[in-house]
């Protein structure tokens, strides 16, 4: 498949692995999967470390540290 289908799909990979997408893009998703490498490494890539995150146990922040993380990914909305 050419590059531009494949950045409209990559932005979608979100919502395919978390089962949240319409079945009409996953099986688009999964249509170009088939034919396209590249874009499948990018899948299993992003499930395993999906995978690994659930499995590990979560670090301690500091309450300094996390406002810090927070305000650098622009998340601050989400702070208490």
């Amino acid at each position: 498949m050419e590059e531009h289908n494949c950045q409209h799909l990559l932005g979608e990979l979100s919502a395919y692995i978390e089962g949240e997408a319409s079945e009409a893009l996953c099986a688009e998703i999964r249509e170009h999967l088939a034919g396209c490498e590249d874009c499948q490494a990018v899948v299993d890539t992003l499930r395993k470390t999906i995978q690994l995150y659930h499995t590990l146990p979560q670090p301690d922040l500091t309450e300094a540290a996390r406002q810090r993380l927070f305000r650098t990914l622009d998340l601050e909305s989400f702070l208490k």
